[in-house]
């Protein structure tokens, strides 16, 4: 009586074995078309196993022992270890499905754009799965115990009343997986896109059910809630293409040849990998306060490129300008007035000055004289 529940449980063990090899290979042959499938698809092995434990300790302990007064914690245990098991199952499925499909697409799709959409859409619709079968799960969980099944006439009786206060108590974080789903569906907001909320540029890192990751500039993480892209403007530089333009203006003198300095600019952009060969010129913008503005206008493939793109010509055309010195750097003019007025200034300066001269030296009317 006592090996025989010991023998069965082996038996049990030696099954979930030998079939999560049989279904590793199984698998692997089926998908062998896909590249790199046995190293990705590893992560679902350990559940699979645990699985197959579940069912089969479960079903040899009750083949043996389902009369003894230990059996039914003990099964209770099992059950919940194989919804935990299950679930886990789920999980790494859903993982492993995702990077299965990115690969796939990524290789496939040359455009950025329908790339990066697949990418959130499909990282979103992972996280919603998961969600919904964690919930699941441990619904499940609670049904399997006695007193919380019984009260679940009560709990629908009330699920009304349940309902609206909890939509009370949620109402933020429901608004905010509600505007996470509507950016990811509505190709509002992709990962990878550049964007610029509250004033600081960066890269949306992920995006989640309740809120998106952007990486900034200088490698610091913003973290702003969905529903902050839904009724917040910001500005989307890849929206419909990483190609973007970008301006780099400075002022010179009248006399700068702009004809020259557009001259080094081209040689400029056509020494640079940088530069995408879409724009690239240079404009007088203005004519104010004695100088002269230009502004140069050039483009590149994304805004990575393009930052670099502005500091070289940038350097580059301070460069040249410095290297014309009195030509073209900025200066302040005064122009001198005419001798004539120059000298009937003098003339008028110096007898005023001799007035109040004379009235300080000549003595008061009043004072007696010796």
């Amino acid at each position: 009586m006592t090996i025989k529940p010991i023998l069965a449980v082996l038996g049990a063990i030696v099954a979930a074995l030998v079939l999560t090899f049989l279904l590793r290979v199984i698998a692997n042959h089926a998908f062998r078309k896909v590249p790199d499938f046995k190293r990705r698809s590893a992560p679902a092995k350990a559940p699979v196993l645990v699985v197959l434990l579940c069912i089969g300790v479960r079903i040899a302990l009750a083949s043996t022992v389902a009369n003894q007064p230990w059996f039914h914690p003990v099964d209770f245990a099992l059950m919940v270890a194989f919804i935990v098991a299950l679930c886990w199952l789920a999980l790494a499925a859903f993982s492993v499905a995702e990077r299965l499909i990115l690969r796939q697409f990524t290789g496939r799709v040359k455009d950025s754009r329908r790339r990066r959409r697949l990418t959130t859409q499909i990282s979103l619709g992972r996280r919603i799965l998961s969600a919904l079968v964690i919930t699941l799960a441990v619904a499940g969980l609670l049904l399997t115990i006695p007193e919380v099944r019984a009260l679940g006439t009560g709990i629908l009786a009330s699920a009304g009343l349940i309902s609206i206060v909890a939509g009370l108590a949620v109402q933020s974080s429901l608004s905010n997986v509600f505007a996470g789903v509507q950016l990811a569906f509505t190709d509002a907001l992709r990962i990878d896109d550049v964007v610029v909320v509250e004033g600081l540029w960066g890269l949306v890192e992920e995006i989640t059910m309740t809120y998106v990751v952007v990486r900034v500039w200088d490698e610091r993480m913003l973290i702003l809630p969905s529903t902050y892209f839904t009724s917040t403007p910001f500005e989307n530089w890849t929206r419909n293409s990483p190609k973007i333009k970008g301006t780099v203006e400075f002022d010179v003198d009248w006399r700068a040849p702009v004809g020259q300095l557009r001259a080094h600019l081209h040689e400029t952009l056509e020494g640079t990998p940088l530069w995408d060969g879409r724009t690239g010129k240079l404009e007088v913008t203005d004519t104010v306060n004695g100088l002269v503005r230009l502004r140069v206008v050039v483009s590149a493939e994304d805004s990575d490129d393009l930052w670099d793109l502005r500091c070289l010509v940038r350097e580059s055309m301070l460069s040249h300008i410095q290297r014309l010195q009195t030509v073209s750097i900025p200066r302040q003019r005064w122009e001198q007035a005419s001798e004539n007025v120059d000298t009937a200034a003098a003339k008028a300066g110096s007898g005023i000055i001799a007035d109040l001269v004379n009235e300080a030296t000549v003595p008061n009317s009043t004072t007696t004289r010796k």
